[in-house]
């Protein structure tokens, strides 16, 4: 999609909000601070009555403010309790704009949501019960990273997804609506409804995208209303239909259907032969008013998806592309730059830790009669506020890191290659999985006396193909060096802020110790220590038993690993990577 009909998709979504900012839920604007989204969100302004309340959502609002509650002032001067109203009843008939949507705490997504689907707040608390409405739109402004996204709750109930990161000064136009139109819409739109035929085409056409919510169907229907009503339609056309289908269901389309199947856009008819054409000519074409409804919709979501995503839909390498998340099953780590904010300490401004100025205000300020009175402003000029070393706050942030799952294969004896085999299987639909999680996979082979790296931490499927490809196997079982090439590896993970997670394939009948010797005895104690180590260090383990017949062995081992035991001597590639990712998770 061109940047000239994101642009005019916005303009179109802008328009349709303000005629119905209650039916369809709201806007998730996914764009950059800059002259582009404000001109957006100017044009916005122009079209919503001036009388509705805009009221603005900062970060991290506590729940009294957003909810309401005890107004302790009022409360003191007037003798008895007095109910304050919050950010979201102070919204009721206008719309909510939430700033940096893509870290909107998980509780204050709740709280709208809920007020959002019944229409109302509800405060029980400090000796009060109120119910106070609560009608509004939502605005999200949505400036995340590629992996970065707001609460799904969130995203699933606002009929519009905009994308203007692409869109230039220059391509967004400075447009004003009109707001006695958009006004007069608004009156017409109590009498639009759409028949069964448009209701289900329009459900046919969101199982064909693979979306699985119904608020989209239902979210499209109502903007479809509104697009009739802004036309001056009599009843809800085609056109209109299509347009929703466009602006709801193309941002959320998972996957697309093959050509040729039924409710796939036949392809271009060709002109019949002059002989088999009737005299009139009137059956030369076939009218675009006669094509199936759902046709038409699938027709105008193809053409609102971008050429290269909608290739992935059709060969299925594409779950989703705007859905991937960083590190889903990865450990929260604390960072002084990026993330959700996570408390305020003192601290120093190094390392590009950021200064929280309202904490570092309200630090200093009981120090501000004692200072003035030691003189510690000597200049010409006093300062109004004295600020030390000592009073700097510093935001600190959480986020989730990715996490790398490590396959420790048991390349020895006779059924080497029926681990190996699993292995590659299990690894190969992991990494299917990574396209949406954004993990990696990684696989150590031992055998005969040694330990290998096979394929480095990686999200490639192809480079997993390649380095999998013809691995040997048989030779004796040197468990120890393959938990100890695990454990630097993870070791390495770890310095890089990810979270290594290891997954290991064997028998538990170690016969080759650390220094290559043999011996049983001697091997399994290498083998128990290297566990050990393993366990002291915290990393997550998960011990696949390969035997034809599970033991104790295995199990005692699994425990000495600090690793979650299952006994799977028969399972095949999709049940071992079933089983690892319901440990891992």
């Amino acid at each position: 999609m061109t940047g000239d009909s994101a642009w005019s998709d916005g303009v179109s979504a802008a328009q349709l909000f303000a005629v119905d900012p209650f039916g369809t839920g709201g806007i998730l604007l996914r764009s950059r601070s800059g002259p582009v989204r404000d001109r957006w969100l100017a044009m916005l302004r122009s079209g919503l009555h001036p009388s509705h309340p805009q009221k603005h959502l900062p970060l991290h609002t506590a729940d009294s403010r957003l909810l309401g509650g005890l107004d302790l002032n009022a409360t003191l001067l007037a003798g008895r309790p007095v109910a304050e109203r919050g950010l979201l009843a102070e919204a009721d008939g206008g719309v909510l704009v939430l700033a940096m949507a893509e870290r909107l705490p998980s509780g204050t997504a709740v709280h709208i949501t809920a007020a959002m689907d019944a229409r109302q707040t509800i405060v029980e608390r400090d000796g009060l019960s109120l119910r106070m409405p609560a009608r509004f739109g939502v605005i999200a402004l949505d400036e995340g990273l590629e992996d970065e996204f707001a609460p799904a709750s969130l995203r699933d109930r606002l009929a519009f997804h905009l994308d203007l990161n692409d869109i230039s000064v220059r391509g967004a136009d400075e447009i004003c609506l009109d707001a006695g139109e958009i006004a007069s819409a608004r009156e017409r739109l109590r009498t639009l409804k759409t028949d069964a035929a448009q209701v289900e085409a329009l459900c046919t056409a969101a199982t064909a995208l693979g979306i699985v919510s119904l608020r989209a169907p239902l979210l499209a229907i109502r903007v479809a209303c509104a697009c009739a009503a802004l036309t001056r339609h009599a009843v809800v056309e085609q056109d209109d239909i299509a347009l929703a289908a466009r602006l709801v269901l193309a941002p959320r389309a998972l996957v697309f259907p093959p050509a040729h199947e039924p409710g796939q856009p036949n392809p271009p008819l060709e002109s019949p032969p002059e002989s088999e054409a009737g005299n009139d000519g009137q059956d030369d074409q076939t009218p675009d008013m006669d094509r199936a409804l759902d046709e038409v919709i699938l027709a105008a979501v193809q053409a609102a998806i971008p050429p290269d995503v909608l290739a992935a839909m059709r060969a299925g390498a594409l779950g989703r592309l705007r859905s991937r998340s960083s590190g889903r099953s990865g450990a929260l780590q604390k960072s002084n730059t990026r993330g959700r904010p996570n408390g305020v300490l003192r601290g120093e401004l190094r390392s590009g830790a950021k200064l929280n100025v309202i904490e570092t205000l309200r630090a200093a300020a009981p120090w501000q009669p004692l200072r003035r009175r030691e003189g510690a402003n000597p200049g010409p000029r006093p300062l109004r506020i004295l600020i030390r070393k000592d009073d700097f706050r510093i935001t600190r942030f959480k986020q989730r890191s990715e996490t790398t799952t490590i396959f420790v294969v048991d390349a020895s004896g006779s059924a080497a290659l029926h681990r190996l085999a699993e292995a590659k299987g299990a690894v190969e639909l992991l990494l299917a999985d990574c396209y949406v999680r954004r993990d990696q996979v990684a696989l150590i082979a031992f055998r005969g006396s040694a330990a290998e790296l096979l394929l480095p931490p990686t999200r490639s499927l192809a480079r997993a193909k390649r380095s999998l490809a013809g691995l040997p196997g048989g030779g004796g079982t040197p468990l120890a060096a393959g938990l100890d090439a695990a454990f630097a590896l993870a070791d390495l993970i770890r310095r890089k802020g990810q979270t290594p997670t290891v997954i290991l394939l064997t028998d538990g009948r170690a016969n080759i110790a650390r220094d290559g010797g043999q011996g049983r005895p001697r091997a399994e104690e290498d083998a128990i220590s290297a566990a050990k180590q393993l366990r002291a260090a915290g990393i997550a383990a998960v011990l696949v038993d390969t035997s034809p017949k599970p033991g104790p062995l295995a199990e005692q081992f699994a425990k000495e690993m600090g690793a979650r035991y299952l006994p799977l001597p028969h399972a095949d590639a999709t049940a071992l990577s079933r089983a690892v990712l319901a440990s891992v998770a």
